[in-house]
């Protein structure tokens, strides 16, 4: 099996192409005026043409109304929905029905009983994006460079594609998929040399680590 990749909070084209040029299968566009990573829909169209076919585009919402909703599939052309907010298993499933774009839904884990919400996710979405619970004081759901018990996840099975994400970086990727089998890996944070700036060579080490295994 082969792990894929998504390299998440990508701003500029070279982040695009080094992100490609290094195996990336997805490609995450941030929309969370908070986050360092944040793209306005008029930068996030023009990125988004840069991204060859083949390459999914993942749009990443915190808590969207129906008209940023609207605004954004007006204007950006993205094929997955990252819901990364409070958004209830309800609310999924209307986002799915009005949009008729595919969502993933990001689940925060701290501890085992964290793994009962994916069990109502499952059922309304695509896939599941299994992350680190941020603390209660953090501004961004996501983002944080923090990891969570990777063995909360061993020998688990799920009725829907998942992906693992929260503190990844190259140097504990491996480990990461040994310990929980995850077809899919997100990084934003670990691939960076300062908040919102990604790293040409850490992408390729990540990229790297994630084909070594």
């Amino acid at each position: 099996m082969t792990t894929s990749i998504k390299i998440c909070g990508l701003r500029t084209p070279q982040d695009v192409a080094t992100a490609v040029a290094c195996g990336a299968d997805d490609i995450g566009l941030v929309f969370f005026q908070k986050s360092p990573r944040h793209l306005t829909l008029d930068a996030a169209a023009d990125l988004a043409l840069t991204v060859p076919l083949g390459v999914r585009k993942v749009a990443l919402t915190v808590n969207p109304t129906d008209e940023a909703l609207d605004a954004l599939l007006a204007r950006v052309p993205v094929d997955l929905l990252q819901l990364h907010g409070h958004e209830s298993p309800d609310r999924v499933a209307e986002i799915r029905t009005r949009t008729g774009v595919p969502v993933m839904k990001a689940v925060g884990i701290g501890d085992a009983e964290d793994l009962e919400a994916l069990d109502a996710y499952m059922a309304v979405c695509e896939e599941i994006l299994v992350d680190a619970k941020p603390p209660k004081t953090a501004v961004l759901p996501g983002g944080n460079g923090l990891t969570f018990d990777w063995r909360l996840l061993q020998g688990r099975s799920w009725s829907v594609p998942w992906m693992l994400a929260g503190g990844l970086r190259p140097s504990n990727v491996a480990e990461a998929i040994r310990l929980t089998g995850a077809p899919q890996v997100d990084v934003s944070s670990g691939v960076e040399s300062s908040p919102g700036v990604k790293d040409a060579d850490m992408i390729r080490d990540f990229c790297a680590a994630v084909r070594s295994v």
